[in-house]
């Protein structure tokens, strides 16, 4: 008996599956290295697409060792509980986009940032109506936080439009208030609560 009891957990821990979040037309889970061709291959193809929407890209944006990088800081806030991304996939394995939490702060706040990507050939389609309430699920639920806040440009309807069809309400309007596509833009901003969500 003693030594079934110290051979268990381990064959338990070699079959268990990747963390995922599973919704009817979506799964999401953490990025792998193994993605890399995937996500190089949408990125490329929809960078028109997200740029007017997104940080600057840099030269190396879609280069393997750009990516192992992003990888392993995705882990490492992970393990520290600053952050977590997730890969979204249809249920036939198509790489479609990402999502995540991050700058999450605990204590008197309990509350992280969220942001999300769609690849162009997906957009509009509604899978991203599809993983955010995942999202918020993993972040009210799981993560036990108090609030998730979001940012979108007040030329971004569809983004706009998303947020506010999950739950969460306009806040305000912050001046020059992140750095996209080269120049500091306003954004709107916006948040739902836990009891939002629960409600």
């Amino acid at each position: 008996m003693a030594t079934q009891r110290k051979t268990f957990p381990r064959l338990f821990l070699a079959r268990s599956e990747p963390f995922r979040l599973v919704g009817d037309r979506v799964f999401l889970r953490p990025p792998e290295r193994g993605d890399y061709e995937d996500w190089a291959s949408l990125r490329a193809r929809s960078r028109n697409f997200l740029t007017p929407w997104e940080p600057s890209w840099p030269p190396d944006a879609l280069s393997r060792t750009s990516f192992r990088a992003r990888i392993a800081r995705y882990a490492e806030d992970w393990r520290i509980d600053q952050g977590y991304n997730f890969f979204i996939f249809r249920h036939d394995e198509a790489l479609v986009g990402g999502i995540g939490l991050s700058n999450i702060r605990r204590g008197v706040a309990e509350t992280a940032s969220l942001g999300y990507w769609t690849g162009e050939p997906y957009a509009r389609q509604g899978y991203m109506t599809a993983a955010l309430p995942l999202v918020l699920d993993f972040a009210f639920e799981r993560l036990r936080l108090h609030r998730v806040e979001a940012a979108c440009l007040p030329t971004n309807t569809p983004s706009r439009a998303l947020l506010l069809h999950t739950g969460f309400q306009q806040e305000g309007y912050a001046r020059n208030y992140l750095l996209i596509d080269g120049r500091w833009q306003d954004h709107l901003l916006f948040a739902v609560l836990r009891e939002d969500w629960r409600g």
